[in-house]
């Protein structure tokens, strides 16, 4: 049952206070922000539930408050408290009689504005469970532009009041997976009930301010979209930045060369898993990297690997996820994905090694893609840890690029909160 269309206000029917109906006509639950009461829109306002003990969230913009966000003028209908951890924020709901729907959030004095992402997105969803088994950063593509996984987050629900289009649940969590690009995310969002994809960007805090009339707050740190501001002559001194960074390449280079090859690729047809095949270290301390090879294309590959120890005994079990994919877009082609992977482990003494690999799962995607075929293993001992390098390169050259790797440092700082870690890194 769909409300009175030009309803304007109503008395709660629980605490009979006056409340103001600001939000159209898909909003079907109203929170009292006087009693805690849960209201059904769609049904005369009957009181559901009532919620109690829910800090009010800090924030400087209050239901009723009207404001301008890139030339379309919106309400501010609803507010939600979130918290994960030592994390908190507030998301509004905003209505527009003439664009819908749609959400602001601060956190930390920094604004952004978010609605549902309707256009195609490659691939559809991105789900913890896929990130969780990627090798690689896991990345989407839509409307031409390329995003990066940024983090996953469980937020809680707790505090809700005003009107939505849905019906919040203090205390409710939702599995949220987000991917960046330079100016924009997108966030896949998973609850009991629905999935979604939502595309947020970021927006001037003074400016949204004003806008809304709302007091000021000064953003502290720097957002994952926060825009990067460029100093004068940035573009003579970037060049003088990709020249020092060149010659670190040719460095890493050199270092990556080394290394004995103690099994050649060897190659099994997937029929012939699982397969074993062993190889001899000589090099005991030493770090060997093993290297998995799949004829996938626009497929994917899971492997399932365990490598026993000169006595037979297993030494360690895990999966490899190779996968690759191409198409094209607005942009042209892309590719995504190498078809390899691999793992690094130290041997602790000298002896044959026998790595046991088998195939645990496989897919295509859409009609293009070609199941695997063939899975090639090879190994190579002595491999160098070229972390140091990195950080050791950077160092060196911070003294004379400490101005032109401003912008270096500002993406830095944005990719900061990401949980991901390469394997590298561990």
């Amino acid at each position: 049952m769909a409300r009175q269309a030009d309803l304007t206000a109503i008395n709660c029917t629980s605490c009979g206070a006056g409340l103001d109906i600001l939000g159209g006509g898909r909003v079907t639950t109203h929170i009292c922000p006087y009693c805690g009461s849960e209201l059904d829109a769609t049904a005369g306002y009957k009181a559901l539930r009532k919620y109690t003990e829910m800090p009010r969230p800090d924030s400087p913009f209050k239901i009723g408050m009207v404001g301008q966000i890139n030339g379309v003028e919106f309400t501010i209908i609803g507010t939600l408290g979130y918290a994960e951890g030592r994390w908190e924020w507030v998301d509004h709901q905003l209505y527009s009689p003439t664009h819908g729907y749609a959400w602001l959030t601060v956190e930390d004095g920094h604004i952004t504005f978010t609605r549902r992402f309707r256009k195609e997105v490659h691939p559809g969803f991105i789900t913890s469970n896929r990130v969780e088994r990627a090798e690689h950063r896991p990345s989407a593509h839509a409307a031409g532009q390329r995003y990066e996984y940024y983090e996953t987050s469980e937020p809680t629900l707790t505090f809700a009041e005003g009107e939505f289009t849905w019906s919040p649940m203090k205390g409710a969590k939702s599995t949220s997976v987000s991917t960046m690009s330079d100016n924009a995310m997108l966030t896949f969002v998973e609850t009991e009930n629905e999935r979604e994809v939502e595309h947020s960007v970021y927006l001037d805090a003074e400016e949204t301010l004003q806008a809304f009339g709302a007091p000021s707050v000064a953003p502290r740190g720097t957002h994952p979209l926060m825009p990067y501001r460029e100093m004068r002559d940035e573009a003579l001194r970037k060049k003088i930045f990709m020249a020092a960074a060149a010659a670190s390449l040719v460095l890493l280079g050199l270092l990556l060369a080394g290394g004995n090859v103690v099994l050649p690729r060897t190659t099994f047809d997937a029929s012939e898993l699982p397969a074993e095949i062993t190889f001899d270290l000589t090099r005991p301390g030493k770090l060997t990297r093993i290297t998995f090879d799949a004829d996938v294309s626009n497929s994917w590959a899971e492997m399932d690997v365990t490598v026993y120890d000169p006595q037979e005994e297993p030494l360690f079990e895990t999966g490899r996820l190779v996968e690759r994919y191409s198409g094209r877009d607005s942009e042209g082609s892309w590719t995504e994905g190498s078809g390899t992977a691999s793992l690094v482990f130290r041997a602790l003494t000298a002896g044959s090694y026998t790595i046991e690999v088998d195939l645990a799962a496989a897919g295509n995607w859409q009609r293009t893609g070609t199941p695997v075929s063939a899975v090639s293993v090879g190994a190579v001992e002595g491999v160098v840890a070229i972390r140091w390098l990195i950080y050791s390169s950077l160092l060196l050259g911070f003294g004379a690029l400490a101005v032109t790797g401003r912008h270096w440092l500002h993406d830095r700082r944005r990719w900061a909160g990401s949980d991901w870690v390469e394997e590298d890194d561990d």
